[in-house]
């Protein structure tokens, strides 16, 4: 049997445990473990592991020793409860071995969890697991989260659905950041709202979203940006010390003043840009951001955004002059440009 959209979502929260087994498989390893480890907390509880009613075999191991599987399956424990054998990076190689061992499953033993990454529609081991008259097959596929999706991470983690402008916030965060670290944000509200019973906010997310790691470069973006070129000399000799290139430098200038543009040029003005960027802004480098399209406007972001690409082109191509020089030259010239 295969599941698919608002029936598989349910059966990771609450999987049957009668079935003999479950199939999860899909591109991205993140999501697939998201929802792995999801359904198994659900079949055992977050005692499983500890109470030894998990056994995890490696497909590598399991090719070795075939009899790994059937053993987990009807091994009992000292602690009651359900059992889960799970089977991870599971391939089409393995589908022969879990045949067998699913045929000879019987009312009482683990239940087998098998991950596996993409398989198509003739896939050996969906076909094994599909037909099986008591197991089920779910695939993950790059669809983006749905509103229902957001709504139950906040009800599994105990948050109090917030205003119409949260949610939109945290929809583009489920948008733009991976299963997992989407997740794990949700954790860390949760966490962060223990004890509080005011509404969720904006300030809240931003204090718990990642943030970016590319502190240095910002560092000198935000000196160009302000117009304050009597103090990139000595900022860019720290960073080319770092082992940050001119390339790298470039890439990064490039990408925001392109976002700069793209949040100048909107029709609802800078503020509406801004949030529409992806991945999304937040908080301060948000508000920052705005200020700072609507100081240069749209003009002076596409002279500036030539400026970069004349300077990217030549230090991609054999020219002989000194890269540090060029960038260190384009980035003054716009520093000058922000303050007229």
């Amino acid at each position: 049997m295969k599941l698919t959209g608002a029936a598989a979502n349910t059966y990771f929260r609450q999987p049957d445990l009668s079935h003999t087994a479950l199939l999860i498989f899909g591109a991205d390893p993140m999501r697939v473990a998201d929802k792995r480890q999801q359904v198994i907390n659900a079949m055992v509880g977050p005692q499983g592991e500890e109470e030894m009613r998990l056994t995890r075999i490696n497909a590598a191991d399991l090719r070795k020793d075939p009899a790994l599987l059937d053993d987990a399956i009807k091994a009992q424990g000292f602690f009651p409860g359900h059992r889960v054998a799970f089977v991870e990076d599971a391939t089409d190689g393995l589908s022969k071995v879990i045949a067998a061992a699913l045929s000879d499953w019987q009312a009482g033993d683990a239940q087998v969890v098998i991950t596996a990454g993409q398989l198509t529609a003739k896939s050996a081991l969906r076909k094994v697991v599909e037909g099986h008259s008591n197991a089920v097959s779910i695939g993950l596929y790059d669809a983006p989260p749905t509103i229902a999706d957001v709504e139950q991470a906040l009800k599994d983690a105990g948050v109090i659905q917030p205003e119409r402008d949260v949610m939109d916030t945290l929809m583009s965060l489920a948008n733009s950041l991976e299963p997992g670290d989407f997740r794990q944000m949700i954790e860390k509200v949760s966490l962060y709202k223990r004890g509080d019973d005011s509404p969720l906010s904006i300030a809240d997310l931003t204090a718990n979203a990642p943030q970016s790691a590319e502190v240095d470069v910002d560092d000198v973006l935000e000196i160009v940006t302000t117009g304050q070129a009597d103090r990139l000399g000595p900022l860019l000799r720290n960073l080319y010390a770092q082992g940050v290139t001119p390339v790298t430098l470039s890439i990064g200038a490039m990408r925001h003043f392109r976002r700069l543009h793209v949040v100048a040029s909107d029709p609802g003005g800078p503020a509406a840009g801004a949030g529409r960027l992806r991945p999304p802004v937040f908080g301060p480098r948000r508000d920052k951001m705005v200020g700072q399209a609507s100081h240069w406007g749209r003009d002076r972001l596409e002279k500036a955004l030539t400026a970069l690409t004349d300077v990217d082109l030549q230090l991609r191509s054999a020219n002989t002059a000194p890269p540090n020089a060029l960038m260190e030259r384009v980035l003054i010239r716009l520093a000058m440009l922000a303050r007229r």
